[in-house]
């Protein structure tokens, strides 16, 4: 009898701990992937692969420091080879994989054709529906005629740049004959529309003495339009280019030895300071959304772990945003669920090393502060950090508040349900 009782304890003592485990909370916290759609080989390779490389490492902080509770994100990496049938693609395959958050930056052209896609996979089947986090894909329209509710960016459009730029641009009297230089499609047609309407309106005795289209990724040699752009006169250079074509463009100028300021938008990116060197001192300037030598203690912290680490330089606090701000919405909506998480996104205020900024609700465009860094050498006033191990660096030359860049917006969200 004493064997059955304590046979019959220790079934009973089993069955509790089954019991107890069955109802406990799981401790492995949900983990959330994320597609980073890009440009990973061929010319532009070097932009998207440093892109994905310092998302990963905003998400492995980010993990390290989230709660028990919180989601974990997964990076998963998808080539896009920079052409929106490619993107699509392998949107379609991500989402497949049952990955329904996507973020990508490389070219508008590719997010427009993105846009349409979720847009259209949403109204198919709304259980797939999908977030699209924008870090720096900057064409207007996007954020206007056609805004969506599941696109959010997290980086200026390009006509926000160029009211800031413009804004500057007034305070330089000896400015006075200005070429554009842009790529021919989307984005540069929208930089040189834009370039010429502010400057009208701001700066109505400045010149447009060139205003020039490159095929982009096809030209290997710039002289021709650096002694095009000597020959107009030009005192300043207005170029959106990125990728080769804006390193390719600094190597014929430098070459050339053209002593004129250039304003960009991509200055700082993977492999354009190691063409500036001495030549770019006090003469090329990045409108960008964060600069590392910018007084935001926060981001330097992550800087310098990222250049500790890997010998590189950390520029996109688009991906500290994006990356912070959806674990924010989870959070309020205890859920990973894309139509939870997009409302929660959208109107979000939220405390950034930049200062509070906003994810407008009406057309999904943050609202964030604009730097415009000049080229200087490290050690001068306002470079603490050289770009490249270049021994020059971006100094904070002007920071703008949200209000200053701020533009209208013509969309007409289409929400679910609506």
């Amino acid at each position: 009898m004493p064997a059955i009782r304590f046979a019959h304890r220790l079934f009973m003592a089993l069955v509790g701990l089954v019991c107890a485990l069955s109802v406990a909370p799981s401790s492995a916290a949900e983990t959330v992937k994320i597609a980073f759609i890009d440009v990973l080989s061929g010319p532009f390779a070097l932009a998207g692969e440093g892109s994905l490389k310092q998302l990963r490492e905003v998400v492995a902080q980010l993990n390290a420091k989230s709660a028990p509770a919180d989601a974990k994100f997964e990076i998963v990496p998808f080539d896009g080879k920079g052409t929106p049938q490619e993107s699509v693609s392998v949107l379609k395959a991500a989402t497949d994989q049952g990955i329904r958050y996507i973020t990508q930056g490389g070219g508008s052209g590719v997010a427009f054709a993105l846009v349409d896609a979720i847009n259209k996979l949403a109204e198919r089947e709304p259980e797939k529906a999908t977030l699209f986090l924008n870090y720096s894909a900057m064409d207007p329209g996007l954020t206007n005629d056609r805004c969506s509710y599941w696109h959010f960016r997290f980086y200026p459009s390009s006509e926000m740049k160029i009211e800031a730029l413009t804004t500057y641009m007034k305070t330089r009297p000896d400015i006075r004959k200005v070429y554009l230089l842009n790529q021919n499609y989307t984005h540069g047609q929208q930089v040189s529309k834009a370039a010429k309407a502010y400057l009208a309106r701001k700066r109505p005795d400045v010149e447009i003495v060139g205003d020039d289209f490159v095929p982009i990724a096809q030209v290997r040699d710039f002289a021709p339009y650096i002694a095009k752009i000597k020959g107009s006169g030009a005192d300043t250079v207005i170029t959106s280019n990125w990728g080769s074509d804006l390193a390719l463009l600094f190597k014929a100028a430098r070459d050339f030895g053209l002593n004129i300021n250039f304003y960009t938008m991509n200055a700082n990116n993977p492999g354009i300071p190691a063409q500036l060197g001495p030549w770019g001192a006090d003469k090329v300037g990045v409108i960008w959304n964060w600069g590392h030598n910018a007084p935001t203690p926060e981001l330097e912290k992550t800087y310098i772990a990222y250049k500790q680490k890997y010998n590189e330089d950390f520029i996109f606090a688009a991906h500290w945003n994006s990356m912070h701000m959806l674990q924010t919405a989870m959070r309020q909506v205890a859920s990973t669920d894309t139509r939870k998480v997009a409302a929660a996104l959208e109107g979000m205020k939220y405390k950034s090393p930049l200062g509070e900024v906003e994810m407008r609700k009406t057309d999904h465009q943050l609202q964030a502060p604009l730097f415009l860094g000049i080229w200087a050498k490290q050690g001068s006033k306002g470079v603490k950090y050289d770009a490249e191990n270049t021994g020059y660096g971006f100094r904070s030359e002007v920071v703008w508040d949200a209000y200053v860049s701020s533009q209208p917006t013509s969309c007409q969200m289409k929400r679910p349900g609506a």
